[in-house]
């Protein structure tokens, strides 16, 4: 019988191989331009490793600010709203991490989300609506939720997949910018019949990149929203605070106003429209989660 803890693993485990292979594709990408470009060597490969080296940095040092921003999320003191910032404090201490900051979105839809490079360094922004429609067993699920992101480093790893993905869709556009648009020619043109089937393999693995990108980005989040799931209970131990909560935001909404493409993977739910819900959407159906929820 599947336990909590075996979702977690298995959860963890299944995020690892994804992550691998978008390293794969990375490298397979870079060296299929080396080699049509005729460019010798790695050097593509080289630019790629440099280009998300750079936005890794600037994602693990700024990412949190920016997302912060990005949603309109401001600070708030136990003075100001001594219920929510109490109860990020005592799962906190029972999750064995140092306290958050703890910011207000001010949306009026239930969301939430976990921003920060580390526990030392992490916060939690909570919309206006969460704290109003929400009881306080479901409140508890979604800070728990929000608090195993932290626990669990998903947001540091999953700003390196989304600058892996973002890289190899950089290096889809480079390719097809530099060969159709300036016109440049194949260095491996005459290469022989060997050339020419690499050439079309490599073309088609540039053409289908994005699309293979996206999959990967949109797999690896799905996973870690699971894995925040099966913590969160196991943090509160009462599953179903979660899961109410999340059929409230399944019947109500979780929209943010201001939440962009580059953040919605942050959050509980997704807080674009409904629109980019199934196949591309960053997170798993809340009725599968409330299902798994229910099964620990």
């Amino acid at each position: 019988m599947a336990t909590i803890y075996t979702h977690i693993a298995a959860s963890k485990r299944r995020s690892l191989i994804l992550l691998l292979c978008t390293f794969a594709v990375l490298i397979a990408i870079g060296y299929t331009i080396d080699y049509v470009e005729g460019s010798g060597g790695y050097f593509w490969v080289f630019i790629a490793f440099i280009y998300a080296l750079m936005s890794a940095l600037i994602g693990y040092y700024s990412g949190d600010k920016i997302a912060l921003w990005t949603s309109g999320a401001t600070p708030v003191t136990k003075e100001q709203n001594a219920y929510v910032v109490r109860m990020v404090e005592n799962l906190a201490i029972t999750a064995g991490l140092p306290m958050p900051k703890v910011y207000i979105i001010p949306d009026d839809d239930i969301n939430a989300f976990a921003a920060g490079r580390d526990p030392q360094h992490a916060s939690v922004a909570i919309t206006q609506g969460a704290i109003q429609k929400l009881q306080n067993e479901e409140l508890e699920g979604v800070i728990a939720h929000e608090l195993s992101h932290v626990g669990n480093y998903d947001i540091r790893y999953m700003t390196l997949v989304i600058v892996l993905v973002g890289t190899i869709m950089m290096l889809s556009d480079i390719f097809w910018r530099t060969r159709f648009i300036g016109g440049r020619r194949s260095g491996g043109s005459n290469r022989g019949n060997a050339g020419g089937i690499l050439l079309i393999i490599g073309l088609a693995l540039l053409i289908l990149s994005p699309i293979v990108a996206q999959l990967i980005r949109m797999a690896i989040s799905r996973k870690r929203e699971y894995l925040a799931d099966a913590s969160s209970a196991l943090l509160t131990r009462y599953p179903e605070g979660l899961a109410r909560a999340l059929e409230k935001i399944r019947d109500q909404g979780a929209r943010i106003e201001r939440a962009t493409n580059s953040t919605a993977h942050l959050y509980i739910a997704n807080p674009m429209s409904k629109g980019l819900s199934g196949l591309f959407s960053t997170h798993p159906p809340i009725d599968k989660r409330i299902a798994a929820l229910r099964q620990m």
